[in-house]
């Protein structure tokens, strides 16, 4: 048996893929494996949210997303008589360098961090499945076979499950998975279209049904998305259905043709009763699977993945108690409770065949939509709540508020904005950040070296003067997944020194 591994992923999909990124830059022992051969080729998820990219900015990855996805896209809402341009970025996003939504493919966002790991030394094991988790002592002993059809068992310190819906991790850990599938069949497929305007998502929600074009860079310029006439006899996807249904339902003259795949699909929403048993950790669909309303999914995974992999890497480091591993289901369990009820209702309204919710959706929403949308500041709600911008740990058992709060600026739990401008990659990991806002005479060196004595490489210092997210004199705490875990106003440190002393501990 070779030697103990700190962390086992299993699952090498985005979540899994960001893990391994965030384990890396901190010399973790570990493993990623992968019972499929070969990552996606098809595109599955297509959009990255503003934090998802803002998160992963720090592992040198995000311009190589947005070098190969699509930042400009706007709405086109198909009404009966007229379209309806949206705008959806410019509602002056200040605080963050990416207001907007990235179209691009799960297949590139695979590609581009797999890529990542590979010029970082790291191999993702495909073809090696699990077929069994045993919890022994202090290891978990792992059962794993390879593509050639050998087996091994390995020791490891914990087990991280981002392994989908099927989760092999779920089931032998033991975690409930609760939910319900929608009755409806949806049907994917991403294609070339004639006659679609391009540089946008199209919108046609009509009486006679829905469907959505997205644009992609590839494998195909457009993907689809549509349900199955209930008339439409069970059976393979074809490029004769998916016109049949365009010609019913837009009235536009749109010709789909080569087709680079196609399926269908049934929904679910299901969550898993706890994100941790033990040595078990759960992460992205393994934990929580939904509908595809606002594109939260992947990176929902994404940010399960850099809120868990810290954690795994100071634990496992002897750098922090054992009890903040705790606060990975306190803090991630709440978000995707809250993406489970976000997702539903927009799924119920889009779908739902009551009397009253149709003609809300097809004759009183179309009237309404262009006055709700010339509110900015209503689209900038929707856009920061979309876009994850709004998640905050502030009820967190590794936050604290300081005796003394700043009158304005980010709280103890909130997400580092990015103002001024650079500050998130000031501050980027791995480690944590201690942010010092006023003038440098009332930071005197050895009071900060005092601080952070035996904490040596853990914490860097960054004096940022009056240019700084808080209007007063004030000093804060940066996890290395870039939210704030103590905020203060004034010069005394001795808050900050019991929060270092519980969780950064020398």
């Amino acid at each position: 048996m070779t030697a103990p591994l700190d962390v086992l992923v299993v699952g090498a999909g985005p979540t899994g893929l960001a893990l391994a990124a965030q384990l890396r830059s901190y010399g973790t022992g570990f493993r990623i494996v992968d019972r499929s051969l070969d990552r996606v080729r098809e595109s599955r998820a297509l959009a990255i949210q503003p934090r998802t990219l803002e998160m992963l900015a720090g592992y040198g990855v995000t311009d190589e997303l947005v070098a190969r996805g699509n930042p400009a896209v706007q709405l086109r809402m198909h009404l009966s008589r007229r379209v309806v341009r949206v705008p959806l970025f410019d509602i002056g996003c200040r605080d963050t360098a990416y207001p907007f939504l990235l179209f691009l493919s799960q297949a590139e966002t695979e590609r581009v961090l797999a890529e990542h790991l590979a010029g970082r030394g790291v191999t993702v094991e495909r073809g090696t499945e699990v077929l069994g988790l045993e919890r022994q002592g202090e290891h978990v002993i792992c059962r794993l076979r390879g593509s050639d059809g050998t087996e091994e068992t390995v020791r490891a310190r914990y087990v991280v499950g981002c392994d989908g819906a099927h989760s092999t991790v779920r089931v032998q850990a033991g975690i409930d998975f609760a939910g319900h599938a929608y009755p409806q069949t949806f049907l994917l497929a991403d294609l070339e279209v004639d006659g679609l305007e391009t540089g946008a998502a199209h919108s046609y929600v009509t009486a006679a049904g829905l469907v959505f074009f997205f644009p992609l860079v590839s494998p195909a310029t457009w993907r689809m998305l549509t349900m199955r006439p209930p008339d439409a006899p069970a059976g393979q996807v074809t490029q004769a259905l998916l016109q049949e249904i365009v010609d019913r339902c837009v009235g536009d003259r749109l010709v789909l043709r080569d087709p680079v795949w196609m399926t269908d699909f049934r929904l679910h929403k299901r969550g898993a009763a706890r994100y941790r048993a033990g040595p078990f950790f759960l992460a992205g669909d393994a934990a929580h699977i939904h509908s595809p309303a606002g594109a939260q999914g992947m990176n929902t995974g994404i940010q399960d993945a850099l809120n868990l992999g810290w954690k795994l890497a100071y634990v496992c480091q002897g750098t922090a108690p054992e009890n903040l591993l705790e606060t990975y289901e306190a803090e991630r369990a709440p978000v995707g409770r809250g993406v489970l009820r976000l997702t539903d209702r927009a799924f119920t309204v889009a779908m739902s065949t009551n009397p009253a919710i149709r003609v809300a959706r097809t004759h009183i929403a179309p009237r309404l939509a262009p006055l709700l949308l010339r509110a900015r500041s209503l689209r900038g709600w929707g856009f920061r709540t979309v876009g994850e911008l709004a998640i905050h740990y502030r009820r967190s058992p590794v936050t604290t508020a300081g005796s003394r709060a700043p009158w304005r600026g980010p709280r103890a739990g909130d997400r580092l904005p990015d103002l001024p401008r650079g500050l998130q990659a000031r501050t980027a990991g791995p480690g944590y950040g201690l942010l010092l806002a006023g003038p440098s005479s009332l930071w005197p060196g050895e009071r900060v070296a005092a601080l952070l004595d035996g904490r040596d490489g853990l914490v860097g210092v960054h004096r940022l003067g009056g240019d700084s997210p808080w209007p007063d004199v004030a000093h804060g705490l940066v996890r290395p997944d870039g939210y704030l875990g103590y905020v203060a106003r004034g010069t005394d440190l001795t808050g900050l020194r019991t929060y270092l002393d519980r969780w950064l501990p020398v």
